[in-house]
């Protein structure tokens, strides 16, 4: 066998098991042999590039960020659907339907809230994919949508074009798993999984789509060329036998069926592995629908029914506030047990103190709870007629309920938020930021290694880190011998980062990698800084009356400066790493756009920002220069606008060494 006929091989069968596997979930090779297949493929692929194509699995997650998604004109729009509230306007569009078509039956399937596609294939090849848009006009996200591995690459007939319409989502399960990991991180919580589909899908960089695990159901076939169908379940059992991940539809007649079957759909909602927000329910026979037609906004043959909130009253037995990784006090209601939208309730978010104070909840209250878009029920209403003598108004605690440091309440909003530095709430999110690249770089110290430490009770802090045994980590689930003294040794070495990256490992709020940099080239060790005042920091260019406050409490408090005296006996720098400070682009601020060769954008604006200029991610008049790269889109465009200087990639690079600055115009 030739290096093409094998392959073609790969290719055949690595699509054939990616489908068993996402979108049959019936593997039937183990994962080991799936990556040595494609191991063999890549390696065939990097010897011979002339011959990859584009429905090659190793294709996924291949392309390079882009600056903008192009706009991708629909061949066939991309109709909105009536929506409709009750049974009675379902029997009312049944009645219409019935009235223009003799013996009509219906498709009723779930309808996901995610966000919708089209994915056109060529000769069985899939060549590009858009988003809805207005219906007429989306955006070309063909490379993001690479990375869904429901999605096939390659289909079994090659018809010469093929257009499917489909729902792009995050599953739950993906969801709550992505929101932990945010926390840990201090990042801000998604608020549903369709919110979180839409943004991961229009990320440019695919990489980052990738890593959000989506998912698609197909629920219709837009074009078929030299194909002919006669009714829409026939074209969703084509597009299974194609190796879609379709819907699940009913075909059925009749309003009380139907309506039924609308019912049924709400109460299984929780089963589904996506979240639905309504049932569709569609005239079955294609010939029938183009006898109806479409209004100016949406087909006359289908509409949406969409799930009211379901809400039901309970007691609120008490109120209990957790401490989240980010040190957010969070309160929760408990209230007696309710059936609501599939699920057994016991307890719903109050959000914050304003939130209480607004709708005045008190313990011994009736409140009303719903469950509608979003993952934890909340407290929509208190039944105030139902209010007990006695009550009193809620106060959160003015100390953290869990290490008894003050609490303080965001300048910024209505959080408020535990001071300790060393509270065991906060502590996975505080040690993984500590070890992260950005801060003490500690190579094979992720979250899934803390984690272990934190359970087994061998580290209370990141101080603790630094007295670890070879021994110790050897204990820990896939932590060999080797394993564990490389990550000794990478504890070792992350004692010389410097006060720049101790000052930004330590979390303290509003002093990030900018202000962990200036703060240290200034001050030169962690003693000077503890000895500054609130005006000596204030006096300190980007370093605002907010971050003086903070930096003085953090450096004052108990837990402050136990884990400063630990770190200290450990052996870790206090002192600044940093060389003479470069402030040659002071008060520019420069906008990346396109692809760049020699730097990514992260080293780009860490380059940038290292020689006191600003990183920004639009263009303004008060923008200095546009660094473009290959395929620049809208900035470019802008900054010929408004004529700011647009340097190459060469043109920076020169700038970085100590070039003249160019004084040429917009390109």
């Amino acid at each position: 066998m030739d290096y093409r006929q094998e392959m073609q091989r790969l290719r055949e069968e690595l699509n054939e098991h990616g489908y068993r596997y996402y979108v049959l979930d019936a593997p039937t090779i183990p994962d080991y042999e799936y990556d040595r297949m494609l191991r063999r493929l890549e390696e065939l692929e990097r010897d011979h590039p002339e011959e990859v194509t584009p429905d090659s699995p190793t294709q996924r997650v291949g392309g390079a960020p882009v600056s903008d998604f192009p706009p991708y004109v629909h061949p066939v729009p991309l109709e909105s659907l009536q929506d409709v509230f009750d049974a009675g306007e379902v029997t009312e569009f049944l009645e219409k339907t019935g009235e223009a078509v003799l013996g009509a039956a219906y498709s009723v399937e779930p309808k996901v809230d995610g966000l919708s596609v089209a994915l056109e294939y060529r000769d069985g090849v899939f060549v590009r994919g858009a988003t809805r848009g207005d219906g007429r006009t989306g955006e070309d996200v063909t490379e993001n949508l690479r990375t869904i591995r429901s999605i096939p690459m390659a289909l079994p007939e090659k018809l010469p074009r093929l257009i499917v319409r489909g729902e792009v989502y995050m599953p739950k399960a993906v969801f709550e798993d992505l929101n932990r990991q945010r926390e840990v991180r201090g990042e801000a919580l998604m608020a549903n999984p369709r919110n979180a589909a839409a943004g991961s899908l229009r990320q440019l960089d695919p990489k980052i789509c990738a890593q959000r695990r989506l998912d698609i159901a197909v629920f219709n076939l837009q074009l078929a060329e030299g194909r002919t169908f006669s009714t829409h379940t026939e074209t969703l059992d084509y597009l299974r036998s194609q190796q879609f991940k379709v819907i699940p539809a009913r075909r059925m007649a009749g309003a009380e069926e139907i309506n039924g079957e609308i019912v049924r759909l709400g109460e299984a909602r929780e089963q589904f592995p996506f979240e639905i927000d309504g049932a569709v329910v569609k005239l079955d026979s294609l010939s029938d629908r183009e006898i109806l037609g479409s209004t100016a906004k949406c087909p006359r043959w289908a509409i949406a029914y969409k799930y009211p909130p379901e809400r039901k009253n309970s007691k609120v037995l008490d109120i209990v506030v957790q401490v989240g990784r980010t040190g957010v006090l969070t309160p929760k209601v408990l209230v007696e047990p309710v059936r609501l939208a599939g699920t057994t309730v016991t307890t719903a978010t109050l959000h914050n103190q304003d939130f209480i104070d607004e709708k005045d909840i008190r313990i011994g209250d009736t409140v009303t709870i719903q469950k509608a878009g979003e993952i934890i029920p909340e407290v929509v209403e208190v039944v105030r007629a139902l209010r007990p003598e006695g009550t009193v108004p809620y106060r959160l605690p003015d100390t953290c309920p869990v290490c008894g440091a003050p609490v303080q309440r965001d300048e910024d909003g209505a959080a408020i938020r535990c001071t300790g530095a060393e509270c065991p709430a906060q502590l996975l999110r505080n040690i993984t930021h500590f070890a992260s690249r950005d801060a003490m770089d500690i190579e094979g110290m992720g979250p899934a290694v803390m984690e272990q430490l934190i359970d087994r009770e061998l580290i209370h802090s990141a101080a603790d880190l630094y007295y670890l045994t070879a021994e110790q980590l050897e204990s820990l689930d896939r932590m060999g011998k080797k394993s564990a003294a490389n990550a000794v040794a990478a504890i070792e070495t992350s004692k010389s980062r410097g006060l720049e990256r101790l000052l930004y490992a330590l979390g303290i709020r509003q002093v990030g990698q900018k202000a962990g940099k200036i703060l240290a080239a200034h001050f030169r060790s962690f003693d000077a800084l503890a000895a500054a005042t609130e005006e000596e920091l204030t006096a300190i260019d980007d370093i605002g009356a907010i971050t003086a406050g903070y930096i003085r409490q953090w450096i004052g408090s108990r837990q402050g400066q136990h884990l400063i005296g630990r770190l200290k006996e450990a052996g870790v720098s206090m002192e600044s790493a940093a060389r003479q400070v470069d402030r040659r682009f002071a008060g520019m601020t420069f906008v990346l756009t396109g692809a760049l060769e020699r730097f990514t954008r992260e080293e780009a604006a860490a380059l940038i920002e290292e020689r006191g200029g600003k990183a920004a991610s639009s263009v303004s008049k008060k923008t200095t220069y546009v660094v473009a790269g290959e395929n620049a889109g809208s900035k470019l465009r802008k900054a010929n606008e408004l004529q700011i200087p647009v340097l190459t990639e060469e043109d920076f690079a020169a700038l970085l060494e100590g070039a003249e600055a160019p004084q040429g115009g917009a390109q």
